[in-house]
This record gives C-alpha cells, structure tokens and sequence, in this order.
C-alpha cells in the first residue's frame, strides 16, 4: 500500500500508521479511503487482537477529506457517492468484532474526527497541537461520514451541534472532559497508553439520561433551539449548511443519504463554492514567508495604548518573550491588566496563565530593543514622533532585526528617512482587536529590502496571523476601502435614513456589523481624520460633523450614533430598507477595491479579496468583493 503501514506488535496488536505519499498532512482522498477498506477486508478473514490507528506525520492526524476532491464535484451523482464512500466505510469501521482505537496526536479534523468516532476508544495526546472538531460548516457542508450520527452520542447533542454549527474545536483535556476522548496523556507515554486503554475492555462513559433524551424523544427540543441560535448569525439564503446539519441529525439520525436531496442542494450550492475559494484564498496567505529563514523569539513594542500592548499581549500568547515600552509604568499597567484577562480566557490553566505573563515584560526604558528579533512601533500617529523614535532605535537594534511601525495612515517612504537603512523599515498592521482578526498587512515602501519583507511575512505566520503583501498608500488595502464604503453609509444617515436601517441592509446583505455601527466603533474621529485622506478631498457628511463637534465619538465615549453606555449599541427598530440601499452602498467598496487592485497596491483580485474578507469581514458566501462583481456581470 502506497499510504498506510501495517506492523504487528506484542499482544496480537497491529498498528495502521496512515502516511499520505508526497503529502505534509494526512487527508482522506478516496485512495487513502480505498486502502483503508483493504485493511478491514483483510481483518474480516483474520481479525487482530486489537488495532491502533495513528499518524506517521509530524504535522498531525488526518486533516479531514481531500479539499481537492471535494472542488472536483461536479454531479450530484459525485456528491452522493463522495457522502457514501466514508459513511459506509466508517460504519464498517464501528461494527468490527475486535477494539480498535485512535491515538490522535495534533490536529484531527472533518473526516479524521469521524474515523476516530468510528473506533471503539480516542485516546488523545496532552499537547498545544491536538485540536479535534468537525468544522465542515466553514465550507458550506456537513460532516456527513458519521459525523452527525456518533457526536451527539459521545458528547450529548447541544454540545455537539455547537461544535458542528460553529466549526469550533477542542484540545485534549476539553476533548476529555466532554466525553469526546476516553482520556488524554502526554507524549512519553502514548503509546503504552494506547495498548493498555486498547485491551481494557474499558465500557464507554455513558451519557446521562438527559442527554440521552434529547438525542432520542426531545431531538425537536434541541433542534428548534438550535435553529434559533443559528438564525442570529446566519441566514439561510447565505449559509444553508447549518440549518442542513440540524435537520440531518433531527430526522435522520445524521445520515445525509437519507435525503439526497439536501446532499444535492448544499454540495451544488454557490456558497459551498465561494467559501471553498475563501479556503483557497487562506491558504494563499499562509503561504506568504515560508521561504524565510526567520524565527522570532524575542519582540519588543513601543507604545502600550490598546493596539500596541494588545499586540504585545498575542505575541506572548503565541509563546514569544516580549518587552513592552511606554514612557512609564502607570502607561504600561492597563496593557499588562489586558493582556492577563487575553491570556486567563485563552489559556485557562493557572501554570499557563503565569508562563505567559513571565514572558510580558515591561520595559520602560527600552532595555530589550538590543535582544530584539522583531521590533514593532506603535506609538500615536505623528511623523516627527516616529522620526525621533526611529533614530533612537536604530543603532541599538541586532543587524537582521526586523524593524516595523503598525502605522495605519501614514506612508512608510515618509517615516524612514531618518534611517541610515531605510529599506529595513516594513510595515506590520494590525487589526482591532487584535485578538480576534486574523489578517496582517505588510506593507513594503519602494525599494525595501525584500529579505526583510520576507521575514515580516514569516513572523506574522509565527504568531498564528494571515500576512497579507500590500504597497504603501493610503490606507493600504482594508483602510481604503472601509473609507468609502463608511462614507456611503453616512451619507445615507444625511438623507434621513436610520442609521439602524443603513445596519440592517448591510447585515441582510450579509456583513458581520452594519457600517456606522463599525464607525462608532472605529472611532467617530478617527473617521473623521482617515475620511479627510481616504474620501479625496470630499466635504465629510454632517451627520459626522454634528457629532464630533459635540464629542459623540462612538464606542469610546459612551455616544456617537448610538448609545453605547450599556457596553455595547443600542439600536431601535430599523425602518423599512430602501430597495438598492445595500447595492448602493457596497458599489463604493468594490470600486476602491478594483482600483486598488489597479494602481498595484495588492497583487491581483484574488488576494484583494483574500484581505476585504479576512480584513473586514465582507461577506465570505460571495467569495469576496472582486468575485462578487465578475459573479454578477
């Protein structure tokens, strides 16, 4: 067999070591699947004392299906046949007369989930890199090789919905303590672990009568709840793969071929396309500094406001030593608060939480810029200030350290001038709150040194971000296109519409937040300020204007466009939505896009949309601004 290894240990145990040929990680593409049915073909004449199924690979488990199987689907005959080959092979799988288990050491997702559900015992390995879900919603489909059948059974079916619905995943001591995993043990012992826990005889841990109603007479229950949730954040119309996965399990126990036609519907689907290119599109951007030959272990920050320490915070948390610089403690103390409330949320265990916060340093002085890898500015925006920092910074800093400035509005070729090597200078960008978007502009000034772009785009991988390559301009991609897209929807407010009607069409259009809901959070100044250099010269709406002249500056202040005393807008009942609003405001966004995308700040449509979705949000079911148009031309 060209992908799995077959050796017999002590006990009559045989080990199926899956190593997909000429592949980094392991996923289950139909001939890995068809030598897998060789093995239980070969079992059914003569059955083992027990099988350990495991991962020849460094990167992980099984990844789940083959991405590139799944684009060739073209019939629904494919669709039904791609659904029936791991349904029926995985149900093989679960009926077998002798144990079987999966030692699942790192990520084990989609189809890896639902074989491991399929043995008898999942032992899981107690390491960062072990992460287990079922998180095909992100493509538009289900999990539909048992998936939705064995789940609800293992772990109770709210608990398994959420993770189905939400494509959310969980570590090895989450996975044990939800029943997923039968238990979790560090690596020196796994494979012992494994043969003990295989020969045990060990009963599964039972459910408890609740759950084991709600998974049999009260399945309506749980759906109709799950409904409603589901419906707060996504609509059928653009995302029908949710609602799929709560009737599947509701009426037919998790087997998608009991209703081809939903396996029709979802698998032809546009959204399962787009967001199949969404996938694409990520994998793009993780691309960006492998070739780099660039590991940062220590990083310094200066400025600790919100963006610079919570920065610093996401780099710790990615297990880096950072320093962080202000001018004093007490401008420090907020951050280090911050990034102890990040690090209690994430990392939950008390020796964790203390790790990290050993590693956030402060550093009033500046003391750990000569250590530094990386060094990040991020202090306000003014270019005599940054010019004085830069000149103090540069002849303390190691030769190949990266210097970068997380300038949001201010062009790179007018900060460096001050340097004796300009081109070192690169722009690393950061998104509010940084603990939660995943894209990263770095941005490169003409004639910058390509190594130190490269190693810029190798960091923000490092700490876990998606770098996105921009040129120097302004606003770079996210910014500039946000400036008209807000602008259009301020405009509207002047026209007499409710800015609760302007929200409500740009979320039925499909955005995670309606755009002056996003203008009282980005700050009613700070769009004042960006729309003066983005807008081209255009007079700023009165709406806004009213507004900052009475210090109503959104979010920050208590009162811009809404009420933000509570913590979050108080909105009241949007009007009837004018027909076109939603064309009419998103037309500007996409014009600036493709502009931008024509003066070669972003190399290409695709990577412009790859930043507009993961920059900002834009509705990923359209496969991203640029997609959308050439779609509807």
């Amino acid at each position: 067999m060209r992908h799995w290894q077959l050796s017999t240990e002590n006990f009559g145990i045989v080990l199926a070591v899956l190593d997909k040929a000429g592949e980094s990680a392991n996923s289950l593409s139909a001939e890995v699947m068809a030598e897998f049915g060789e093995i239980l073909d070969h079992f059914d004449r003569q059955p083992p004392k027990g099988l350990i199924i495991r991962s020849g690979k460094e990167a992980g488990f099984i990844a789940g299906a083959d991405i590139e199987e799944f684009s060739q689907l073209d019939t629904p005959e494919k669709g039904r046949a791609l659904v029936a080959r791991g349904w029926d092979l995985f149900n093989r799988l679960a009926a077998v007369s002798y144990p079987t288990l999966a030692l699942v050491r790192g990520h084990c997702l989609g189809g890896g989930l639902e074989l491991a559900l399929a043995c008898r015992y999942l032992l899981a390995v107690d390491e960062p890199s072990t992460k287990m879900g079922l998180p095909e919603v992100m493509l538009g489909i289900f999990p539909g090789w048992g998936g939705m059948l064995r789940l609800p059974k293992r772990i109770g079916p709210a608990a398994a919905l959420d993770l189905m619905l939400t494509g959310k995943t969980l570590d090895a001591k989450r996975a044990r303590k939800m029943g997923l995993a039968d238990d979790c043990v560090p690596p020196r012992v796994m494979e012992m672990a494994a043969r003990q826990l295989l020969l045990s005889g060990q009963p599964r841990r039972a459910l408890p009568l609740l759950q084991r109603l709600l998974n049999g007479p009260l399945k309506s229950v749980v759906a109709s709840g799950a409904r409603k949730q589901v419906a707060k954040k996504a609509r059928p119309e653009h995302y029908p793969a949710p609602y799929a996965i709560i009737d599947l399990w509701a009426q037919h126990d998790g087997n998608a071929l009991a209703a081809p036609e939903i396996v029709d519907r979802i698998i032809s689907s546009p959204t399962a396309r787009n967001l199949l290119r969404v996938y694409h599109l990520q994998e793009r951007l993780k691309g960006f500094g492998k070739g780099a030959d660039f590991k940062a272990r220590r990083v310094h920050v200066i400025g600790a406001g919100v963006m610079g320490g919570d920065i610093a915070a996401w780099c710790v948390l990615r297990g880096m030593t950072v320093t962080l610089q202000d001018q004093s403690m007490d401008r420090i103390a907020p951050a280090i608060k911050r990034a102890h409330a990040l690090f209690a949320k994430r990392l939950r265990e008390p020796l964790k939480i203390r790790d990290a916060f050993d590693r956030l340093i402060p550093d009033p002085n500046g003391d750990g810029v000569a250590q530094a890898d990386v060094v990040i500015e991020a202090i306000f925006e003014n270019v005599e200030a940054k010019h004085a920092l830069f000149r103090s910074l540069e002849p303390k800093m190691k030769a190949g350290a990266v210097l970068a400035t997380n300038t949001s509005s201010l062009r790179l070729e007018d900060l460096r001038p001050v340097l004796s090597r300009p081109e070192r200078l690169v722009g690393i960008h950061f998104f509010n709150p940084v603990a939660m978007m995943p894209l990263v502009e770095v941005v490169e000034a003409d004639g910058a040194d390509p190594a130190m772009v490269q190693a810029a785009c190798a960091f923000v991988r490092q700490i876990d971000k998606l770098p996105l390559p921009v040129k120097s301009a302004p606003g770079f991609l996210v910014n500039a296109v946000l400036a008209p897209y807000m602008l259009a929807a301020m405009r509207a407010v002047d026209e007499g519409i409710g800015p609760e009607t302007v929200d409500a069409a740009m979320l039925a259009f499909g955005m995670p937040m309606g755009p002056i809901e996003l203008v009282d959070t980005v700050g009613l100044d700070i769009a004042m300020a960006a729309g003066k250099e983005l807008a081209g010269g255009a007079e700023a709406p009165r709406c806004l204007i009213e507004r900052v002249e009475k210090n109503q500056l959104g979010k920050k202040s208590g009162q811009g466009f809404y009420d933000w005393s509570s913590g979050r807008a108080v909105k009241g009942a949007a009007g009837t939505i004018p027909a076109g609003l939603a064309d009419r405001l998103v037309t500007p966004l996409i014009d600036r896009v493709d502009k931008l995308v024509a003066d070669g700040v972003v190399a290409g449509s695709d990577l412009a949309d790859a930043g507009v979705i993961f920059g900002t949000g834009f509705a990923p079911f359209t496969g991203g601004p640029m997609h959308l148009r050439s779609a509807n031309e």
